[in-house]
């Protein structure tokens, strides 16, 4: 049967709708959905290990949503046919949606970030975060060969945002960029960034980014 599940209002459906939508310029494949006690949590992968020679941490995005259904499921689906679904919904005044019938495959699901333990290790302005994911951004386009495999791809985007911001030099880069390109940095905050074991999140007010260096 296809789970089903309902959010607060339609403000809440729209909203889930943009995030899907960058969700799929960051990665078409795959967003995995996990609705429990109340609670849609919605993961998209940033960057991650393709192979066992690829040093990429995992860095994954979230966002959280209330759910008023008592919906419980555990589903990683393509973004596009959730897009699809929440496009059927707009003006018809309903919260509530439907699953994809069927899921993707995609590694990254099987690293699974801690829930609790989670202690405030430093914090930083989102200014700092906006200009570490551009300057990551221009250097990838200026190293990137012309015609460039995926492997080479690869190794260029997992050095870069593999490297430490100097102000939290626990954070990789990459944390900025999934922050920044996920639309997490929406006006002036203090981000603070958490540990919990081997796991780094960075929490703003719109989302939170969870990071696992290899």
């Amino acid at each position: 049967m296809t789970e089903t599940f309902t959010l607060s209002d339609t403000d809440a459906v729209s909203d889930l709708g943009t995030f899907v939508g960058r969700a799929k310029r960051v990665d078409p494949d795959a967003v995995r959905f996990l609705a429990s006690g109340g609670v849609l949590a919605v993961y998209v992968p940033v960057l991650y290990a393709r192979g066992i020679l690829d040093q990429s941490a995992t860095i994954l995005g979230l966002r959280t949503y209330a759910e008023n259904s008592d919906a419980t499921f555990d589903r990683t689906v393509n973004p596009v046919s959730v897009s699809e679904r929440i496009a059927r919904l707009e003006g018809t005044g309903s919260a509530r949606l439907s699953m994809p019938p069927s899921d993707v495959q995609a590694p990254w699901t099987g690293i699974a970030p801690p829930r609790s333990g989670w202690a405030q290790i430093a914090s930083i302005d989102v200014d700092v975060l906006s200009g570490a994911a551009r300057a990551g951004v221009e250097r990838i386009s200026s190293e990137l060969p012309r015609d460039a495999g995926d492997p080479v791809v690869q190794r260029i985007r997992a050095s870069v945002w593999g490297e430490d911001i100097a102000q939290v030099p626990e954070l990789p880069a990459g944390a900025a960029f999934a922050a920044d390109s996920l639309g997490f940095i929406s006006e002036p905050e203090t981000a603070r960034v958490l540990q919990s074991g081997n796991w780094l999140r960075l929490s703003l007010r719109r989302g939170h980014v969870l990071v696992r260096r290899r």
